[in-house]
């Protein structure tokens, strides 16, 4: 026989909760919602708390009248009293994952959230953690603290499993429509787990362990950190042999077997393939093992600011400019095209080193209308007006992020020089002598 939470699970009547409600969580709670469960989402932030209580999304993936539908119906509400814990069957924890300043691993966020639910977990409640980080954190991290704090026993009283969030903001691939896997270590936690997902997601795989799972995400990751730094790599070389990389590329992917195209940039970015890789080489060398193609690979990746400052630089000097005293705008500075999330963008990077080098900076960026300080910088501006003035004045307008609705040709005819880092200008740069790839 089913254990009684599988079965409430699968009957949709149990109440689930959220815990972040960030690009990860609150997706997560609309698609709960929408599979019919009542559903809890707690944040430390009130000013977010607030919005979803009055319907208001600060989600692209989540419209307002989608969410505004949910909170009409009772599916859906906010908090941030973590008391509301005892009042849920399964919890998701989707809090962020970063880097310390010396590049370990920062799980502080995962162990303040279970020692904040801990104390008023039920038994037989399951436990899911979402936030990407090393293979054994859930077993060997959060396990112990909610067993501590509940005073419940994983795998008898508390359940608990691994499912890595995999969003990709800025796409068509809601949370609804991406296949979710998901790993426990005993049968009810694993049975839990499946049935909590199933009906919110469009398919669930079923590994055999939390750190099957955990292992799952690393790899998606590394395996798109690695092929980026090796066509990172490939652009400089080509570069110099004057070869348009992206050209390259662009006839390489006609193959219809044995090549997946991935694309260079200004560097990586985002809150997933500059971090998760380093969780893996850390922990690797718990167990003497050295990552080697991962460590070059960020090496790669993070010496791509250095080379875009390098372009820029020589595009200034073809015009008898130096970069110190010149007047600079970056489009866009968020990390990816289409959204609005900076965390970890390789902008801010090159914004410190065009900064260094003494340029007088401004940017625009239509998802981002204001930078101010995040964990790793402090900027305080506000995105100005692209008009065609605006363009016109600037010494050096660098391409940083590729925005679908950024009017390419308008930027190429004002703009007196233009360096691009992702290939946005490809389709109107013909006899442009003034724009460079970089």
């Amino acid at each position: 026989m089913s254990h009684p939470l599988v079965n409430r699970l699968r009957d949709r009547q149990a109440t689930v909760g959220v815990v972040g409600l960030g690009y990860v969580g609150l997706p997560l709670c609309a698609a709960f919602g929408h599979a019919g469960f009542r559903v809890i989402g707690f944040d430390v932030d009130p000013k977010k708390v607030e919005k979803i209580n009055r319907g208001e999304s600060y989600i692209d993936a989540v419209p307002s009248a989608d969410l505004a539908e949910l909170r009409e119906a009772g599916k859906v509400e906010a908090t941030c009293d973590f008391a509301r814990a005892a009042e849920v069957q399964a919890i998701a924890i989707c809090v962020p994952t970063p880097l310390t300043k010396n590049m370990d691993p920062d799980t502080s966020y995962i162990e303040r959230t279970a020692e904040s639910i801990g104390p008023h977990l039920a038994p037989d409640t399951l436990v899911v953690l979402e936030s990407t980080t090393y293979p054994g954190t859930t077993d060997g991290l959060l396990g112990p603290i909610l067993e501590r704090t509940s005073g419940l026993e994983v795998g008898k009283t508390l359940f608990l499993a691994f499912s890595p969030e995999r969003e990709n903001p800025g796409t068509k691939w809601t949370t609804h429509a991406i296949p979710k896997v998901a790993g426990a270590d005993d049968p009810v936690s694993r049975d839990a787990v499946q049935a909590l997902y199933t009906g919110a997601v469009a398919e669930v795989i079923l590994v055999s362990s939390a750190r099957v799972a955990e292992s799952t995400k690393l790899l998606e990751n590394i395996y798109r950190c690695v092929n980026i730094a090796l066509v990172n790599e490939l652009k400089v070389c080509f570069a110099r042999m004057d070869v348009d990389i992206f050209e390259v590329i662009d006839a390489a992917r006609t193959k219809p077997f044995g090549f997946t195209p991935f694309w260079p940039g200004p560097g990586l970015g985002g809150h997933c393939i500059p971090i998760d890789p380093v969780y893996l080489s850390w922990k690797a060398k718990e167990f003497g093992v050295r990552t080697k193609f991962i460590e070059l690979a960020q090496e790669v990746n993070t010496a791509m600011p250095e080379y875009v400052l390098q372009r820029c630089m020589d595009a200034l000097n073809g015009q008898q400019k130096s970069l110190n005293g010149s007047r600079v705008l970056f489009l866009g500075v968020a990390y990816k095209k289409d959204v609005g999330d900076v965390r970890e963008s390789p902008a801010l990077v090159l914004w410190d080193l065009f900064d260094e080098k003494g340029a007088e900076l401004d940017y625009y960026d239509p998802h981002v209308p204001s930078l101010g300080q995040g964990r790793h910088y402090e900027i305080n501006r506000e995105s100005i007006a692209l008009t065609d003035e605006a363009l016109a004045s600037y010494d050096l307008v660098v391409v940083v992020t590729d925005h679908s609705s950024m009017d390419w040709a308008r930027v190429v005819e004002h703009s007196r020089l233009v360096v691009d880092t992702r290939n946005a200008t490809r389709d109107v740069r013909e006899g442009a002598k003034h724009v460079f790839l970089a």
